[in-house]
């Protein structure tokens, strides 16, 4: 299971996910099948952290999407 991150190269935005198929679900984002990104194409992958859950994936990206100084951190690291 899959924490990950994803940046527009169109405008250097971010996408923040989990997943339990980091490969499928990131070509699902870079085809434009997923509402979120398709209009910030073209994405891709920058990062990733695997957890043996996607209970503890999809608390990452809550934790990572609640609180500004986790997720400017993390973005300064990409």
């Amino acid at each position: 299971y899959y924490f990950y991150i994803l940046q527009s190269k169109k405008d250097n935005s971010y996408y923040h996910g989990s997943t339990n198929d980091l490969r499928r679900r990131t070509n699902e984002h870079v085809s434009g099948r997923v509402i979120s990104t398709k209009h910030h194409l073209p994405i891709v992958l920058v990062y990733y952290e695997a957890y043996s859950t996607l209970i503890k994936a999809r608390l990452r990206e809550l934790q990572v999407k609640k609180s500004g100084s986790i997720r400017t951190n993390l973005h300064k690291r990409i």
